[in-house]
């Protein structure tokens, strides 16, 4: 009889109903009161701040209008901006990412201080590993692990496109995937290639920090839980990168 991951890998949810159930467990009940769209990242103030990765190579290759109602999106509700998430225009899905990392309630007793590369360093050491996205230490990983594959739709040296996507994956022993495949929809597929017996990490400023995503077989969350909105926000607005915000904390959550 296969374990809960297997069973959840081999029979994944259609479409993106990871979506639903994260709608599902939020209390909208707040108002939006803030909402920055930086060249990199997006945040938004509602009972708290989060944040979600723009995307700005992929977002420019969509037609327009990228964002529908610009300057008009303080005027809807919590849930309506949470529901922009599943647009097929990535700066709006970013906007709804945002939104429901704004309202989670994170038990912050069940997180740790560690951020992304010391799980995969330990996970991977000696092993092979699948990154979905480019990350800056990236170098740490490939020294240690015995075969890294990192797997890009902008690549740059010695990573693969994303056309290598379903060869590569299913031979990892650990899978990283950026937190922004459920902006850009491609969650459910990465999932679903990856081997039952693979640990998966997700990873990224737009990853909620919720046990909602255990349900589908993630074994680790690397997350952001912002701890001044002020400042945070400003960094957003004047074209802060992800290591460039200040007043956040890097936080991982582990499945129990």
């Amino acid at each position: 009889m296969p374990d809960a991951d297997q069973a959840d890998r081999q029979d994944p949810q259609p479409g993106m109903k990871i979506l639903d159930d994260l709608l599902s467990t939020l209390n909208f009940d707040t108002s939006v009161k803030d909402i920055r769209q930086g060249v990199f990242h997006t945040g938004v103030l509602t009972r708290y701040c989060g944040l979600a990765a723009t995307l700005p190579h992929d977002a420019l290759k969509r037609e327009g209008p990228l964002v529908r109602e610009p300057g008009f999106l303080l005027d809807k509700t919590a849930r309506e901006l949470a529901k922009m998430v599943y647009s097929e225009s990535l700066l709006e899905a970013a906007m709804g990412m945002a939104t429901i990392n704004s309202l989670l309630e994170v038990d912050l007793a069940s997180c740790t201080e560690l951020n992304a590369a010391e799980v995969i360093l330990e996970k991977g050491q000696g092993k092979k590993v699948a990154v979905v996205g480019h990350f800056p230490f990236l170098p740490r990983i490939r020294e240690k692990a015995a075969a890294l594959w990192v797997i890009e739709k902008n690549p740059r040296e010695d990573d693969f496109p994303e056309t290598e996507t379903d060869r590569l994956i299913p031979q990892a022993d650990v899978v990283a995937i950026t937190g922004t495949s459920l902006t850009n929809h491609t969650f459910p597929h990465l999932l679903q290639l990856s081997s039952p017996k693979a640990f998966i990490v997700m990873l990224g400023d737009t990853v909620p920090l919720s046990p909602v995503l255990f349900d589908y077989g993630v074994h680790a969350l690397s997350g952001t839980r912002v701890m001044d909105a002020d400042l945070a926000l400003k960094c957003v607005s004047q074209g802060a990168n992800f290591r460039q915000i200040k007043g956040t904390k890097r936080l991982t959550m582990v499945k129990g």
